[in-house]
């Protein structure tokens, strides 16, 4: 890439998301177009900040949250360069937590606990989990959010049985995945549907949203490296601060 590349912009002062967080996202994004090729440097900062409409201050920020993410590589005197991996960290397909994903992406998570407890499984959730109804499950739900913006309202329902006194735990500083992993208990895979709605009241509540919105439902089954359920999520993420990025290869 040469000095004359242009990065698309400016980011909106009045957007929910902080503005350094919007410019990462529109380098993200010319990265993921291919506007910005890995090796090639990014234009003068001066550019930068007159392209996206942010002072030097908030595009330093941006810029050094790409470095920490691996996106960027920073040159001394001679400016910020892509990093050759930096396609490669756009496109996981790997199962990861919320919590992973975020610090994969140089962002700070945290969580709202709204629901911790257990009670007994529905003959749904029975179904779903391969249990017999009316058996213990642990029910958390929680507001994620990345740098105090909600992203997404979570709730996973556990069979209680394969961490006792999980209830004990607090989710609001704690990650599940790793309250699992320390318990044993190690998710390989999560069958995922994926379907756009609308938020309800009480989504968008928590979400920050109009009720009416657009919100992406995800529901996963996750089940370990023996086929059998762990968990089932449903996870409602607001449809203006969530992509997904995946892959597909023709057989």
């Amino acid at each position: 890439m040469n000095d004359s590349s242009e990065v698309s912009g400016p980011v909106l002062p009045g957007y929910p998301e902080p503005l350094w967080i919007q410019a990462v996202n529109v380098i993200r994004g010319e990265i993921d177009r291919g506007v910005l090729q890995p090796g090639g440097r990014l234009p003068p900062e001066r550019e930068l900040c007159q392209q996206l409409g942010i002072s030097r201050v908030t595009l330093r920020k941006a810029l050094g949250s790409l470095v920490e993410a691996g996106v960027l590589n920073p040159s001394h005197g001679r400016g910020w360069y892509v990093a050759s991996s930096a396609q490669k960290k756009e496109w996981p397909n790997s199962l990861e937590s919320f919590s992973e994903t975020a610090t994969r992406m140089g962002l700070k998570p945290h969580s709202k606990v709204l629901r911790a407890e257990t009670s007994p499984a529905s003959i749904d959730e029975a179904e779903q989990l391969g249990i017999a109804p009316g058996a213990a499950l642990f029910r958390l739900e929680r507001v994620r959010l990345l740098e105090n913006v909600p992203i997404a309202l979570d709730l996973t329902r556990l069979r209680h049985a394969l961490v006792p006194g999980i209830e004990q735990v607090d989710f609001q500083e704690h990650s599940l995945y790793s309250t699992l992993s320390a318990a044993g208990v190690e998710p390989v895979r999560a069958d995922s549907t994926i379907e756009a709605t609308k938020a309800d009241e009480r989504t968008a509540e928590h979400l920050g949203l109009a009720p009416g919105d657009p919100v992406l439902v995800m529901r996963q089954l996750a089940l370990n490296a023996q086929q059998e359920r762990l968990f089932v999520s449903t996870i409602q993420y607001a449809g203006d601060r969530y992509r997904l990025r995946t892959s597909f290869a023709r057989s």
